[in-house]
């Protein structure tokens, strides 16, 4: 009987799953194939049209910027995060807890709004013009070589985390059997200790990679002031002008997906061929040491980089947003509120959107705290067989972009037969919530295995011998014990929800704006000390709720 309502989970998982994930995922394939399969029509596609990429100059072009893009920032974001990462890991300075902060800040804030800030810095008119002088910034900036720049800026903290994550732990002998025998410094770090982060330096690349490839955010915020068109801004486009273009967006939809199993694939291959098992039962926690010397260069070097890292992006949206015009700069005459006024006067569709946006966030987060919980029980407690296809469908949606599962959702949900049985939901609020738990489900499934596999399978299969439904084991075992987890986890899905761009641009029903949509349409229209006002409100009430709820939570559980 246990076995059998661990299948019966299994199965359902995989249902859901299926249905979130993979259903949209095929479609946007199958949309290649067979271009009117989802609205009636079965004749067989023009395959031809896969090979038009390499002839339309727009469709060149986005895949070109794309891969530039990808590449560059792969390099230069590696290489910036795993140094300091080994820095970090090495030595002991005042500000090095500041640099872990600052990593967790990029990694959170959505990516639109750190490009928003660093465009309203280096835009002809901005704050480094208009406030510093800096007449250089906006050449620099608005090309190729600057893009590549910001988005490293933006995405090294992925490459970050995995270097130090993989430098917790060390194994001291190794280099000291290579210094008794008389290797220098340098040459013991080249042919030990970087051999032996490898595998870590490209689980880094391949994450900046997938994830650069698929942002939404940069070139939907530079469009304002600077015309470079990639995949997913170029998809997005395809659905949003007069014809709708389904091939378009198909076609670029397929390469986008095609360029992120490349790279899934040769990390893979990559990290097995490279493969180090270096621990044993001598390995130390890395602890770092003082820098002695260095410790004021470190210090100030840090503190710096941190300035352009935060300041400029954040600092830009919190000045512009004080500013009644661009033009007049940094002065006590050109400071105001009336920006935040506007938003709060009720005539504005900011507070309606960061509403609606609230709202299917959190049934997101809910829902999708469930599912969570279930893939999670899946992977660790049951002998499901195809639990392995499981945690590969969970983790799908952290490599697919946002334009893609939109496309996808927009092929599965639009289909006229669904109208009769009320399943039509292109158009309506609940495609919303389905796509947000879709993006969530990765995260939630992560932390729900890590806390689950601290709770020993013994003492549900205790509480099941005493006649224990597999509900009651969960609701009276299992979640007590991994109640902060739950917690943490459905603020995090409901915190990444509510400002994912790309998804609400997509499939935003019309009349019903949500809060991401809202500051972009502003950026937009040049409306930058609204935008700015509006990002700097939205998000904080946003992370003010966050840290309201896990107090109120938290203290309520320990009382229990």
């Amino acid at each position: 009987m246990f076995r059998l309502n661990q299948d019966r989970l299994g199965w359902l998982v995989s249902l859901i799953l299926f249905v979130l994930v993979l259903l949209p995922l095929a479609a946007v394939i199958v949309q290649v194939l067979l271009p009117g399969v989802f609205f009636g029509d079965w004749q067989v596609g023009d395959l031809g049209l896969m090979l038009e990429v390499f002839k339309r100059p727009l469709w060149l072009k986005s895949l070109e910027h794309s891969i530039v893009l990808a590449c560059g920032t792969t390099v230069l974001a590696t290489l910036l995060g795993g140094t300091l990462a080994m820095i970090r890991s090495s030595w002991k300075f005042p500000s090095a807890r500041l640099l872990d902060a600052s990593v967790w800040i990029l990694l959170i804030t959505p990516s639109f709004i750190l490009a928003q800030g660093w465009v309203m810095f280096a835009a002809g008119g901005g704050i480094a013009v208009k406030v510093f002088g800096w007449h250089w910034v906006t050449p620099a900036v608005f090309q190729p070589a600057g893009l590549i720049v910001i988005m490293t800026l933006s995405k090294f903290p992925l490459a970050y985390l995995s270097v130090h994550a993989a430098m917790e732990w060390k194994v001291e002998q190794l280099s000291e059997a290579a210094r008794l025998c008389g290797a220098s410094a340098i040459r013991v770090w080249r042919t030990i200790q970087a051999p032996l982060l490898l595998p870590a330096f490209l689980a880094g690349a391949a994450l900046v990679f997938m994830d650069t490839i698929g942002d939404f955010g940069l070139p939907a915020s530079i469009a304002a002031v600077y015309r470079y068109p990639t995949l997913p801004y170029s998809i997005y486009s395809a659905l949003y002008t007069s014809p709708i273009r389904f091939d378009m967006a198909g076609v670029l939809s397929f390469y986008l997906v095609v360029l992120i199993s490349l790279a899934m694939l040769l990390q893979t291959y990559a990290v097995k061929s490279s493969r180090f098992d270096f621990l044993s039962a001598r390995a130390v926690p890395s602890v770092p040491k003082k820098a002695g010397k260095l410790t004021p260069y470190l210090t100030i070097a840090n503190i710096a980089f941190l300035l352009v890292v935060i300041g400029i992006p954040i600092g830009a949206n919190v000045l512009m947003s004080l500013f009644k015009t661009q033009s007049k700069g940094l002065s006590l005459s050109n400071l105001t509120f009336s920006h935040y006024r506007e938003l709060l006067d009720g005539k504005t569709e900011l507070l309606t959107g960061l509403w609606r946006s609230l709202l299917i966030s959190s049934s997101s987060a809910l829902l999708g705290l469930l599912i969570g919980l279930g893939i999670a029980f899946v992977l660790i407690y049951s002998q499901f067989r195809f639990k392995r296809a499981i945690e590969m469908m969970s983790l799908v949606t952290l490599a697919v972009p946002g334009v893609v599962l939109g496309i996808g959702y927009i092929f599965v949900w639009n289909q006229a037969w669904l109208q009769s049985i009320g399943l039509l939901l292109y158009g309506k609020p609940a495609i919303l919530v389905l796509a947000a738990i879709a993006g969530a489900i990765p995260i939630i499934t992560r932390m729900m295995v890590g806390a689950m596999a601290k709770v020993p399978k013994s003492l549900l299969d205790a509480a099941q011998v005493q006649g224990g439904s597999l509900i009651s084991r969960v609701r009276f075992i299992l979640v007590p014990l991994i109640r902060g987890a739950l917690l943490s986890a459905a603020l995090a899905a409901f915190g990444s929800s509510v400002f994912d761009l790309a998804v609400n641009s997509i499939l935003f029903p019309p009349n019903f704006v949500t809060l991401p949509v809202t500051i972009n349409k502003a950026f937009e229209d040049l409306n930058f000390g609204y935008a700015s006002a509006a990002t700097v409100l939205g998000g904080g009430i946003v992370i003010l709720i966050i840290l309201l709820l896990e107090l109120l939570l938290r203290r309520k559980a320990a009382r229990k």
